[in-house]
This record gives structure tokens, C-alpha cells and sequence, in this order.
């Protein structure tokens, strides 16, 4: 059976981070996973997650400048230190949170950026993986799909595996965000058979409407069994914007046949 975590990036957006966390607790999710939490003290993250008993999985690198319509750091090339500075914020607050990964989030590149951003994007991962290999601490990469964010540097899963792999670092893993793989190429199953062994978390949501999963084109009852009888064991993070009330939408679970 599916473990699911809170995103709380989405979930309860009415509500300041720590009263996520407690509402999250109360109908029953066991985990969480952030975007960018930096400006709620972590020490208080931690002890509002150890007071709900929830374990905080992971949050994102910061996204840079937005005004120039940066998404991330970690494949813009000339900017490596300010990705390390990010990654460096990312490990010090997984530290002191209690988080265990880190979504280092490569950004938007032009066409004719993309050979250097590969590179800088390699080089960037090797030293930060490094880094967060010192703590016990896991880098997901995570493609999203070109109608969401136009240009962002990976849109299919194939070309992050190839990244984790050219890498070669045990502490760099795939996130699938079955989502994304189903707005940019679909095959969803075949993909997810395909880098299992990569694979270091997943994230749901109703395609196209980034709903709650019980909606769209994707069939999750059926599919995360699939995903659970071929033998991953991670974490399903619940990353969709709910259509209305967060807690009444959750009403997904029992409808899919699952439970919290």
C-alpha cells in the first residue's frame, strides 16, 4: 500500500507553514515534504514535526531571481556560486529540520545554453552531492514538464537519468513526479519500470488539471499498485493544488480505495 506525505507547498495554502504541518498531522499523513520553508525558522519546523510525530522528508533549493525569470540555479552557467550558496542554505536548514533530501532545482535555459548549462549542471551536482553526502542527506532532480515552465533544462525523466547516471554519485536520485511525466511524454508505468533503480521519491497529482488525483487521464487506483507491486517502497509525495478545501478534498483516498 502507497505511504503518502503532505506537500505543503500546495496543501492548506490558507495557512502560515506550522499550522500546515499540524493540519496535516490531524487527518492522518505521517510525512511532509516543503518547497522553501527558509523563512520559518527550522528549529521550529522540527519541533512542531516531532510534536505531530511527522517525518520531514525534503525541500527545494532556492529558484534565484524571478524577475529574470530564473526557476533554480544549479544548470545556469556563471552562476555556480550562487547555486552552492543556495545548496549550502538547503543543507544547513535539512540539518537543522530534520529534512533528508534536497530538490536541487536546475532552472530555465535557451537552446543555445543548453551544452554549457549540462556541464555546469554536472559540475554543480558533483561538488554539492559531496556536500550533502556528509550528512546523510539525498539530491533529486526532477524533470517538469514545458507547458508548466517553458525552458526549464529537463522536461523528461530519460534526460535526468542520464544526468544521475553520467554523475554516477549514490546520493543523487530521480524524482518522479508522475505529474510532470504525464504532461511531457506519458508511458508512465514503462518509465517508472524503466528507472526504479534511481528513483528516490514520487509525486502525484491529476494530469492536466494538477487537481486531486481523482480526475484527468491517469488512473492512480490502478497505477500506484502498479508502482507498489513492482517494488518501490518510498514515499508518495501529495503534490496537486486542491480543487477547494484541502481536508474535505482528501476524500480522494477512500474514493481510490486508499487510506492514510
Amino acid at each position: 500500500m502507497p505511504r503518502f506525505s503532505a506537500n505543503l507547498g500546495f496543501l492548506w495554502p490558507d495557512l502560515p507553514l506550522l499550522d500546515r504541518i499540524e493540519a496535516a498531522a490531524r487527518v492522518g499523513f505521517k510525512a511532509i515534504e516543503l518547497h522553501w520553508p527558509y523563512a520559518v525558522p527550522a528549529g521550529e519546523v522540527k519541533e512542531t514535526c516531532l510534536k505531530c510525530m511527522v517525518t520531514l522528508l525534503g525541500l527545494n533549493t532556492v529558484v534565484g531571481d524571478t524577475a529574470k525569470g530564473e526557476f533554480g540555479l544549479g544548470a545556469l552557467a556563471g552562476r555556480e556560486r550562487d547555486f552552492q550558496s543556495a545548496m549550502d542554505q538547503s543543507i544547513e536548514y535539512c540539518i537543522a529540520s530534520g529534512a533528508t533530501s534536497i530538490h536541487a532545482m536546475a532552472g530555465v535555459v535557451s537552446p543555445d545554453e543548453r551544452a554549457r548549462a549540462r556541464q555546469a549542471l554536472l559540475r554543480n551536482l558533483e561538488m554539492a552531492s559531496i556536500k550533502a553526502a556528509r550528512h546523510g542527506l539525498d539530491l533529486l532532480l526532477e524533470p517538469i514538464n514545458p507547458r508548466d515552465k517553458p525552458g526549464y533544462f529537463y522536461s523528461r525523466a530519460e534526460e535526468a537519468a542520464g544526468i544521475i547516471t553520467e554523475l554516477g554519485a549514490a546520493n543523487v536520485k530521480l524524482m518522479f513526479d508522475i505529474y510532470h511525466v504525464g504532461v511531457a511524454e506519458g508511458d508512465i508505468l514503462k518509465k517508472f519500470e524503466r528507472f526504479l533503480p534511481v528513483i528516490g521519491h514520487v509525486q502525484i497529482a491529476a494530469v492536466p488539471s494538477r487537481a486531486e488525483p481523482d480526475e484527468g487521464e491517469i488512473a492512480y487506483d490502478r497505477l500506484l499498485r502498479a508502482i507498489d507491486a513492482l517494488g518501490y517502497e518510498g514515499w508518495v509525495g501529495c503534490e496537486y493544488k486542491p480543487r477547494a478545501d484541502t481536508t474535505l478534498g482528501l476524500s480522494w483516498l477512500s474514493a481510490l480505495g486508499f487510506a492514510l
